[in-house]
């Protein structure tokens, strides 16, 4: 039985979100509003990209669904939450899988160099007999 709220909720869901795991590399294509002077010259959307690890997902995958992507620029680490049924979400891509044995990483934020990177997972292709 469907309740209410789920009927409210359901158009909200995207439906060509990727298979994401904690440990992949992914690029977020996020909207963003202009504002001031660059706003009255015509565009005022724009679409900014964000490129990084997958430390956690938290809530799911239902409509309060959030990751949490690091990206190191220069010497620092910069992290940002997505909610990943936004609207301002235009996609989600994968660039590429890395092992991992934990669902949080967050011992990646104390790592510096090539300690703070994974290694990269290797697709197994199914073998047809």
């Amino acid at each position: 039985m469907i309740t209410e709220t789920e009927k409210i909720i359901e158009p909200c869901l995207k439906k060509d979100l990727p298979e994401i795991q904690s440990g992949d590399t992914i690029k977020v294509y996020q909207k963003i509003k202009e504002q001031g002077k660059k706003a009255k010259q015509g565009k005022q959307e724009r679409i900014q990209v964000f490129e990084g690890v997958i430390l956690a997902i938290k809530h799911g995958k239902g409509i309060s669904g959030t990751i949490t992507v690091r990206k190191m620029v220069g010497d620092i680490g910069v992290e940002r939450i997505f909610p990943i049924h936004s609207p301002n979400i235009e996609k989600i891509e994968i660039v590429q899988r890395g092992k991992r044995r934990k669902a949080k990483l967050y011992y990646l934020r104390d790592r510096v160099g090539k300690k703070a990177k994974l290694k990269r997972k290797v697709e197994e292709v199914e073998k047809k007999e």
